[in-house]
């Protein structure tokens, strides 16, 4: 007799095969994404698949609970590049259907079966499988290019320079590093060029490698960059500034790894840490390196500067 769990991960496989997955994709780790996706048991027939809100844990407690299949916890960033990442793309999985402005890092993220695809599986095995599957597949370019454009909708945009647009992931995060080139580099660097600015979708959000490497500094690994770099021609000073929602600000340890990290620059390096408000600075006060700045969003024309050139003094009175 055919052991059912193994029946239903064999026809899960069959069914991305038949959808065009590449060989990447036709495993058993993506055969229970997609059987965890339509919540299909396994004495649960085809016809009865459903369409649960999921996230890349829950899809591995199921598969556990449900086919005794055991991953490590730290496969689940597999899960979701090698496999998630994968089915939205081809539009059968919607990401964050409910929450679509969800940042992308949010232990909150979850996948949903897309509707079409849910009717199309709820067939198979059926005498209508092989008709609604060659319509289906007709259907896929638009369906794919449908969701790409609705995802492109809610990211953020940032005017680089006159003629210059970039979009970042959306998140507190995002809006933060919005918040530094807008606002912080309009005021503390007039005239400056954006030579990075991170995303926590994808961590080369802009980059200018070449411009960087001219000031004497070629990064190879982004993992050490900072969230934003501006380049201050008018004083020859490269900008480094850390955007904080939740952790990270130049403390001496982040010093350290960023003076290591631009050793060669030909301009003067000036480290900020870029806070929301003043609520989430007073959380990290006491771990800002000295010789620093301090930049807060919600009071953008001010700076707070820890020690340096400028010791005591009064400023004058408006």
């Amino acid at each position: 007799m055919t052991n059912v769990p193994n029946k239903h991960i064999t026809e899960a496989n069959q069914i991305l095969i038949a959808l065009g997955f590449p060989r990447a994709q036709q495993n058993t780790r993506s055969a229970l994404c997609l059987l965890a996706l339509l919540n299909l048991t396994p004495r649960k027939k085809w016809t009865r698949a459903e369409n649960p809100l999921i996230g890349i844990t829950p899809i591995m407690d199921w598969a556990r609970a449900h086919y005794r299949k055991e991953y490590a916890p730290n496969t689940r960033e597999t899960f979701r590049r090698q496999t998630m990442h994968q089915f939205v793309d081809a539009g059968i999985a919607v990401y964050n259907p409910d929450v679509p402005d969800r940042p992308v890092n949010s232990p909150k993220a979850v996948y949903q079966i897309e509707p079409a695809t849910l009717e199309l599986l709820r067939s198979f095995g059926s005498k209508t499988w092989h008709d609604k599957l060659t319509n289906y597949l007709s259907r896929r370019k638009t369906l794919a290019a449908k969701y790409a454009k609705e995802r492109q909708q809610n990211r953020i945009p940032v005017q680089i320079a006159k003629s210059k647009k970039i979009t970042l992931s959306p998140g507190e995060r995002s809006e933060l590093i919005h918040s530094i080139i807008k606002d912080f580099g309009s005021r503390f660097t007039p005239g400056s060029v954006l030579i990075y600015a991170g995303d926590t979708g994808d961590k080369w959000g802009y980059f200018d490698a070449p411009l960087l490497a001219d000031l004497g500094v070629n990064v190879y690994s982004h993992g050490k960059m900072p969230d934003v770099v501006f380049y201050y021609a008018d004083r020859n000073w490269l900008v480094l500034v850390e955007a904080v929602t939740s952790h990270g600000p130049v403390d001496g340890k982040r010093h350290s790894e960023l003076a290591q990290l631009f050793v060669g620059a030909k301009a003067g390096l000036v480290y900020v840490t870029a806070f929301p408000n003043r609520t989430v600075m007073s959380r990290y006060l006491g771990e800002i390196a000295w010789e620093t700045e301090v930049w807060v969003a919600d009071a953008p024309s001010h700076l707070i500067h820890f020690d340096g050139e400028r010791f005591l003094g009064p400023y004058d009175v408006m």
